[in-house]
């Protein structure tokens, strides 16, 4: 945990950015695999973490608004309880580090809530997202679970306080970076000819776990970098293919990392890898250099847009305007994801609490409809504080191949006799994180390597 007064200011912070009534955050339980005892690995709530830094399941918590006060509900381990876990921190003590003197059962719970009701004072609460949690406001505000509106005032002022990170937690931040960086490196020294991905993934989270640290999010380490969120990890790596690695670390106190590197199973990357991969490298170099408060980030994934056009017109991809090309979204052939995201407690930062509130604003609200910016999940001015990733890639796609080939979607601006002979390339992401700051960005973490000749030679020292 942090310092009793940092989670006692983030409340008081919180609370005047609220009106008036009562603020219910709600903490996880745990979630059941095949039967109640046999949970999977709990992981608390990110807000309720940001506001109380306790990791135990089955709380919850009120900050009243009106009368200045905050509780904390839960249960103490009884006796059937401690015989299996042994003698823990009470919750009672875990709360007073958390700067919370009053602590109830949880069984109390709807009775405060029930006396707000009856009061009519307001119950500001956040989307919930775990059955548990749908079912109890469901009973609580004795609402139908399709009529269950979270506050939007409330996730406005938790978005808003969120998003501009503390300086402890750029260093926790940076802390997951690390053992990010090293698993990044560790993947890159093992890789060969005959192994499987899962062997990678095996070994990444064996070296997090040495450190304490989990992963901050399921890795993608495959040989199919096409597929975005590919989670199949049964392939086998041979000569002259790519990996594409996505994977970070999560320190124990929640904080992400979120890192993707592209490299050969050889030790050297064929001429087409080396093309393409300059090409994504000089997209996120581009990207980078645009990051300062003040300009939008839709505006940064234009450009990085643009860069990616400009070099596949370059090696034959793609023809015509550069500008006229992603200006109609003919990019989105090979780049059809978003260049980034937040990044600090969840590796999509706040994601739960809905991206028009996270990456957009009301004036400029998302693009919903079209392809690419639909999965933009930042857009917004940046500011001083956030923390996000940029992560251009190239991904070639053979279905989206074959279904805008019969279309003749984009047949200006884009070579389908050329891009035939590519159709089974695979794709490649560079990806790291940085910090927003008065007057640029600061990257977070280790100068992971990046280039082709640092990773080329980095291989070749590992073989030696």
């Amino acid at each position: 945990m942090f310092s009793t007064t940092t989670y006692q200011n983030r409340r008081n912070q919180l609370a005047k950015k609220v009106s008036n009534g009562v603020i219910l955050l709600l903490g996880n339980i745990e979630n059941p695999i095949n039967f109640e005892h046999n949970a999977y690995p709990f992981r608390q709530d990110s807000t309720f973490l940001y506001y109380f830094g306790i990791k135990a399941p089955n709380l919850a918590a009120i900050i009243d608004v009106d009368e200045d006060k905050v509780t904390i509900f839960g249960d103490e381990l009884d006796m059937d309880a401690l015989v299996w876990t042994g003698r823990q921190e009470t919750l009672k003590d875990k709360s007073l580090k958390s700067g919370v003197s009053e602590t109830r059962p949880f069984k109390d719970l709807e009775n405060y809530i029930l006396k707000a009701k009856e009061g009519h004072r307001a119950i500001h609460f956040l989307p919930p997202y775990q059955s548990f949690n749908k079912i109890l406001l469901s009973r609580v505000l004795d609402r139908h679970l399709d009529e269950l509106t979270p506050s939007e005032e409330l996730i406005k002022a938790v978005v808003q306080q969120r998003s501009i990170k503390e300086a402890q937690e750029i260093i926790e931040i940076e802390k997951a970076l690390r053992v990010s960086s090293e698993m990044h490196l560790l993947a890159m020294r093992i890789a060969k000819s005959g192994m499987k991905e899962y062997e990678i993934v095996n070994a990444i989270q064996k070296y997090a776990a040495d450190q304490n640290f989990t992963f901050a999010y399921p890795p993608i380490v495959t040989i199919h970098g096409e597929i975005l969120h590919n989670q199949f990890r049964e392939n086998t790596l041979e000569e002259g293919q790519l990996i594409l690695n996505d994977s970070g670390a999560e320190t124990p106190m929640g904080y992400a990392g979120d890192l993707t590197r592209t490299f050969p199973v050889s030790n050297k990357f064929t001429d087409r890898q080396r093309d393409l991969y300059n090409i994504v490298l000089q997209s996120y170099y581009d990207a980078r250099d645009l990051l300062k408060p003040g300009i939008k980030f839709k505006e940064i994934h234009l450009k990085a847009a643009k860069t990616l056009v400009e070099g596949l017109i370059d090696v034959g991809l793609m023809k015509g305007n550069a500008e006229d090309a992603v200006a109609n979204h003919a990019h989105t052939m090979f780049f059809q994801c978003g260049l980034g995201h937040m990044m600090g407690l969840d590796v999509h930062d706040m994601e739960d609490l809905g991206e028009q509130y996270v990456g957009y604003t009301e004036n400029e609200p998302k693009d919903k409809k079209t392809f690419g910016l639909k999965s933009l999940r930042l857009g917004k001015e940046l500011e001083a504080g956030y923390v996000l990733t940029v992560e251009p890639g190239i991904y070639i796609i053979p279905d989206l191949i074959d279904m805008w080939k019969a279309d003749k979607k984009h047949q200006e601006f884009i070579n389908y006799e050329v891009l035939e002979s590519y159709r089974n390339f695979s794709g490649i992401r560079i990806e790291d994180n940085f910090l927003i700051e008065e007057n640029g960005y600061k990257l977070l973490g280790p100068d992971l390597i990046r280039t082709v000749d640092d990773i080329e030679n980095f291989k070749l020292e590992s073989e030696g």
